[in-house]
């Protein structure tokens, strides 16, 4: 899978001169065997015969897989999920957050001052509670096989939905269009193992130097599953009511229009007169 990769990339790039010794992989050895291995070592492992699931947890999020999830079409049970909850348990009690940034970094929760860790854990808690953060998903593992997991990742799922919303209105518009690509690039960088590559240290300067005005607030609720922004605040904000809006105090020059649209359309209508013989 991926994870050996990843481990032995990351070994590789900050100690090259080090050897990996991986017995489960060098030996074949089927998930049976590496299990009555783990039992008869006693070796701590969340993976049994009888619940054979391989899950990889910590406090960003929870990924489920194997067992009866490698047949496509059988849905997740209930036994599947662990740090959230059913999406209709609560739904008659929605959530309201707000989430404060600095520079692109959560630093408050209600106006409640919070590090990034305890910002995950809350959120993890408040999104888990209202059923947010569950995927299920078939990916292209590093090594060329399809897989299917499950994840639960509440607050990373809405820490990212308000980082977004909270660039949008402070981002210009054609720096946020080549973030997005790089953030693809550097997703794709990180999912490959490539965490202490050059490359993502390149990636990693670039995007810090886009969040010197990322901060603000941003007020979402959490309800059935879904996160849904409502509110967006910042001192930072790029948005110019006088400028967006369409009612009396319009500050914006609205003959300016004509010759914009003129220009913008130019190349598609002289080619549209070509391909129409005109």
């Amino acid at each position: 899978g991926n994870d050996q990769v990843r481990f032995e990339v990351g070994f590789g790039a900050l100690a090259p001169d080090l050897d990996v010794i991986a017995p489960v992989r060098d030996y074949a050895w089927t998930r049976e065997k590496a299990i009555e291995f783990a039992e008869r070592n006693q070796i701590p492992i969340n993976v049994t015969k009888k619940s054979p699931f391989s899950i990889d947890q910590n406090v960003w999020g929870r990924a489920v897989e194997t067992g009866f999830l490698e047949d496509l079409w059988n849905a997740p049970t209930k036994d599947v999920y662990d740090y959230t909850e059913d999406p209709t348990l609560n739904f008659s009690a929605p959530d309201e957050v707000t989430v404060t940034f600095s520079e692109g970094v959560p630093v408050a929760i209600d106006g409640r001052k919070v590090t990034v860790l305890e910002a995950i854990v809350e959120l993890n808690r408040r999104g888990g509670a209202q059923g947010v953060g569950r995927l299920d998903m078939v990916e292209d593992r590093l090594v060329g096989i399809k897989s299917r997991e499950v994840y639960e990742a509440p607050g990373a799922m809405i820490l990212i939905a308000a980082h977004k919303a909270l660039e949008d209105v402070t981002l210009e518009r054609e720096l946020a269009r080549y973030k997005s690509g790089v953030s693809d690039e550097w997703s794709n960088a990180v999912y490959d193992g490539l965490w202490f590559s050059p490359l993502k240290y390149a990636l990693d300067a670039f995007i810090d130097n886009t969040q010197q005005h990322v901060s603000g607030d941003i007020r979402m609720v959490l309800h059935g599953g879904s996160i849904v922004v409502n509110g967006r605040r910042s001192e930072k904000s790029l948005y110019d009511f006088n400028l967006a809006t369409y009612d009396e105090g319009d500050s914006f020059d609205q003959s300016y229009a004509k010759g914009f649209v003129n220009l913008h359309g130019l190349s598609s209508k002289i080619a549209a007169k070509r391909d129409l013989g005109l």
